[in-house]
């Protein structure tokens, strides 16, 4: 993360490393090893997740644990180039509610910036990639504060009232709701039979 006066604020290091058609990354990356630690600036703490990492609830909720006013996801998201439409808005939908879910969770802005074009499958496992775009601010409450469209590129602008975010947690406060005494399982692979 740079700062405004071009120093660097801090480092954060993609958590989760994807393997599904096109996306191998397992065999050229290694998962992170910083954690999930918001980064310090002039304008807030920024929880950076990277690409892959926006699925995860868990990633979501430990930055926000930690002080994350923003939770900020880069991503390069798309669909294969063979997947019918029905299937294509099925993934878009569940990614959009996904990261809207997190800033409903959390009760903090979610700034989703994705990348948008198609681009071909070096493997040729795939028929490429088309990037869906789609990049989207949203508050606390998942209400959109800015969206970019599927196939251009642009830039947004977006205003984020960071108070807005306490008095959210006030009215829904899940943290202070939390069991945390129940929730060992979670460090666990898989649970039951």
């Amino acid at each position: 993360m740079i700062e405004r006066d071009g120093r660097i604020a801090g480092t954060y290091r993609k958590m989760h490393i994807p393997d599904d058609p096109a996306y191998y990354e397992k065999f050229y990356f290694t998962p992170g090893d910083l954690g999930f630690q918001p980064i310090d600036t002039s304008v807030g703490k920024l929880g950076v997740l990277v690409c892959w990492d926006q699925w995860y609830p868990e990633a979501a909720r430990l930055m926000a644990l930690w002080g994350a006013e923003i939770l900020i996801y880069p991503t390069a998201i798309g669909w294969d180039a063979s997947d019918e439409p029905a299937e294509q808005d099925r993934q878009l939908d569940a990614w959009l509610i996904s990261q809207r879910g997190h800033a409903i969770a959390n009760g903090l802005p979610v700034v989703a910036v994705n990348r948008c074009g198609w681009e071909a499958d070096p493997s040729r496992q795939t028929e490429g990639i088309q990037f869906w775009g789609h990049s989207f601010a949203v508050g606390p409450q998942g209400e959109y504060l800015a969206r970019s469209t599927e196939d251009q590129e642009e830039h947004l602008v977006v205003d984020i009232d960071l108070a807005h975010s306490e008095n959210v947690r006030r009215i829904w406060p899940f943290f202070r709701d939390r069991r945390i005494d129940a929730y060992a399982g979670l460090l666990q692979r898989y649970l039951g039979a």
